[in-house]
């Protein structure tokens, strides 16, 4: 039905009333040679309440409908009023404060101060990551993701394809894990795990390729990512510009999953697995075809 707000709540109010109305007018014009009066008093609220049972609940419904409607157009409109506002605020003070603060280490290395100092570059490099940190948070603030309104295994492969369109590599995608398999907080993680994985072969691998191969094992399952790029030196998790990985590493162990991170067969594979009643055989880099 195809009624405003304002319609529903007229219907009603006014339907009882049109029912007992009409119902009296056929008593009295029709019915008296064939209904007592004590009858027809008896009659006219049972009527009034078939009306109402059948008319009427399903106008509440409708109205129930539309309030919740409205409601989650309120909450959306106030969590991007939020989000507005935290981003002005990044923007009016940490995003300021980081920009002027890595001017001042332009102009001390252009000035040719300590030029050889190397905690000085490393604390250029340090300003000019966080102040891009800074800003991408601003960015996603104000454009917000569009994860609530889109199914997501369609957030995945559009995260994908975003990928693969910004940085030119090729990517490979083996995905059989179903969405029943995972509750909507294992999503939310899934979908971090994921995009922390891509954006740190974006930022460090110097890869070429990467492919991506999620799968359900009996009652649980892994998540694998890979890439053919250049690797990495130590502990990634202790490294100082690996924020994401520590905290995906932190994450994943408070869902109790098992997080996997090495070398393979010269490529770099982080896995993230999930275990269930009988424990799988971990799967080899060479499961994933490579065309």
């Amino acid at each position: 039905m195809g009624l405003s707000y304002r319609q529903i709540k007229w219907l009603i109010l006014v339907i009882p009333t049109i029912t007992i109305g009409l119902w009296e007018y056929v008593r009295h014009e029709f019915l008296l040679p064939y209904i007592s009066m004590e009858l027809g008093n008896w009659l006219a609220p049972v009527i009034v309440f078939a009306v109402t049972v059948t008319f009427l609940v399903k106008l509440f419904s409708i109205m129930e409908a539309v309030q919740e409607e409205l409601n989650r157009e309120r909450a959306h409109k106030a969590a991007l009023e939020e989000r507005e506002r935290i981003a002005q605020e990044l923007h009016d003070g940490i995003a300021q404060s980081l920009f002027l603060l890595s001017v001042k280490v332009d102009q001390m290395k252009l000035a040719g101060e300590a030029q050889d100092n190397l905690g000085l570059l490393g604390l250029q490099k340090t300003v000019h990551q966080v102040n891009q940190y800074v800003r991408q948070a601003i960015a996603n603030l104000r454009f917000p993701s569009k994860l609530p309104s889109l199914p997501w295994f369609e957030t995945i492969q559009n995260m994908l394809h975003d990928f693969k369109a910004e940085t030119g590599l090729t990517v490979e995608m083996d995905w059989t894990l179903g969405e029943d398999k995972l509750t909507s907080k294992e999503k939310v993680e899934l979908s971090a795990f994921v995009r922390e994985a891509l954006l740190n072969v974006r930022k460090h691998a110097a890869a070429s390729r990467v492919q991506v191969k999620c799968k359900a094992e009996g009652e649980g399952w892994f998540c694998r990512i890979q890439d053919d790029g250049i690797g990495f030196d130590g502990d990634p998790f202790r490294h100082k510009d690996r924020f994401g990985l520590r905290i995906v590493k932190e994450r994943s162990e408070e869902m109790n999953w098992q997080l996997h991170l090495g070398r393979q067969d010269k490529y770099t594979v982080i896995m993230l697995r999930k275990e269930g009643k009988v424990k799988p055989r971990e799967p080899a880099v060479s499961d994933i075809d490579r065309g």
